[in-house]
Order: C-alpha cells, then structure tokens, then sequence
C-alpha cells in the first residue's frame, strides 16, 4: 500500500546493514529480503560516520539491488550529522535511492524539513524521480503524533514502529527489543498493542505501508515467528530484520498463505458471478459476502502478484 502518488512496493522484510561495511552491504544486497536499508545511525559510532557516507553512496550506486528497495536511514534531525546525510549521499547516489529511512520522527515539521531539503537537492541535480520517506515512530510524541506525521509530506511510503527507543522514551521495561519477556507476562494484554494499532490505523488513513519494528535475537527464529504473526495479524505490512537469517520467516508470515489465496480467489470469483448474473446478495458456503470481504481478497491476490 502507498499514497496517491507513491510507487506501490512490496516489503515484506527490510533488512538494515551498518553503512560502514562494504562487506555486509554486499551480502545484504544479495539477501532474498525486499528491501535494505544501509544504517547510518545507530549501526555506525559517532566518530565513524562521516566516512561511512562515501560507503553507503557507492553501494547504492554500483551494486546490483536486483529490483530490492533501496533505502538508507540517516541520524537523528537533533544530531549534528543529519543534514550531512542527505546532502551528501543524495547528491552522490540520488538516482539510485528509493527512500530515506528518518529515525526519531516526533512531529510532522521533521518530515517537512526532509522534504524541503530533499526538494532542493532534487533540483540542483535535475533528478525527475522524488526520493520517498520511511518515518520511524519511536517515541512518546512520535506516537502521539503519528497521525499528523502520517499526512506531512506526499514523499511518505511508509511508517515504521522503533520498539526499543519507543520503550525508553516510555519508561517500559525491556528484557530484548522486539521480544515478549517476563514483562508481557505481567501486563494483563498485549502491552505494545496500542502504539502498534496507531501507527497501522495513521498509516492506513495517508495510504502508507505499516513496518513492524526487529527482534534482537536474531537466532530464536521461533520468537520471530511468533511476535511476527502478531504484528500481521494487527495489520502490518512487514517487518525490520536484523540478520539474513530472519528474512525467509518474515517473508513467508507477511505473505498470504495458500489458504488464503484460495479463500480470496473464491470470494471474487462469487463476486464477480454475482455481478454478471444481476444478484445483490452474494454468498460462499453459506457465508454472506460483503464488499469488505472482496477488498480484503482483492488485497491479498495483489500481495501475491507483486
């Protein structure tokens, strides 16, 4: 899912990479994930960062993606390297960058300075395809302000749930990002479920994709699995892995399973003979078919084509 004027893109798993490591970034791009997203952030120490820019631009422009969405994530709007970020990667790689992952995003003026930025460069380069935003809701006000954040700029494709920064701005103890521990055993509920509902529902009304945030341990791969299947079953898109070995359960969890592709098929093969043969009332097995189940089938049958 987009916006009205973002391009529709399949990401089921995005995986992030220290933009510092050509290495990895050679391996990530290799990965079976649809997207990769070279970090400049947190993966790369303070004092390492600028020279990680020239790394990240090379990779963007000379490797093969083979169709992945390339993405790179700049540092904090608060810190002293962000401005850097765009200006420098951008004017050296733009035609090859897809997104802009903004992390810390607490209120739409920070998506309007990227925008306004990014509109600049766009322009002194003559590039005639605008660079889209990932915005990362993070924090308390993020949160609170997610809806406002959702609508801030039509480069937006996405939303995308930061866990572990979201729990220290919230004061919520934390065994491991992205895991249920002990401390969810204590909440009578499922103790991330609000933020994560909000960010789908301020997503879904802009026509943005919905990205759950990574799971830390990268080895328990049944873990991932499960806080995956929620995260789908609330309405995500995707999910941010951590290491290659997380992509293959992220992509099998986010796309329709058999079951449902034939349920789907099904649903608009009654549909649509209902429409021919002239009936208002359409059912399957007895079940009454109305035109929120058509679109949800509709959906899943375009996740498979894609």
């Amino acid at each position: 899912m987009s916006g009205p004027n973002a391009p529709a893109r399949l990401e089921r798993s995005m995986l992030s990479v220290p933009g510092a490591s050509a290495k990895m970034i050679e391996k990530a791009v290799a990965s079976a994930a649809d997207a990769v997203m070279l970090d400049l952030e947190d993966a790369v120490p303070a004092a390492g960062k600028p020279a990680a820019r020239p790394i990240v631009a090379h990779a963007l422009r000379s490797l093969d993606w083979g169709g992945k969405i390339r993405l790179f994530r700049i540092n904090a709007l608060d810190t002293v390297w962000a401005y850097r970020d765009l200006i420098e990667v951008v004017e050296a790689a733009g035609p090859s960058i897809d997104a802009i992952m903004v992390p810390k995003v607490g209120r739409p003026e920070d998506i309007a300075f990227v925008d306004i930025l990014l509109t600049q460069i766009e322009g002194a380069l003559g590039l005639n395809r605008r660079i889209g935003i990932e915005a990362q809701i993070e924090s308390a006000s993020g949160l609170l302000n997610a809806e406002r954040i959702a609508f801030a700029s039509p480069r937006l494709e996405a939303l995308v749930f930061g866990p572990g920064d979201y729990a220290a701005s919230m004061r919520m103890p934390l065994d491991a990002i992205g895991a249920l521990d002990e401390w969810d055993e204590a909440y009578p509920g499922h103790r991330w479920h609000y933020a994560m509902q909000r960010i789908v529902a301020a997503a879904r009304a802009a026509g943005l994709r919905a990205q759950d945030g990574p799971l830390a341990d990268y080895k328990d791969l049944d873990g991932l699995r499960r806080v995956a299947r929620i995260a789908r079953a609330i309405g995500f898109d995707g999910k941010w892995c951590i290491h290659p070995a997380q992509i293959a359960v992220v992509n099998e969890v986010f796309s329709p399973t058999p079951h449902e592709l034939v349920w789907a098929r099904r649903v608009v093969d009654a549909y649509e003979a209902a429409v021919r043969e002239g009936r208002g009332v359409v059912t399957l097995d007895g079940t009454m078919i109305d035109m929120a189940s058509v679109r949800m089938a509709q959906a899943a049958l375009n996740r498979e084509r894609r």
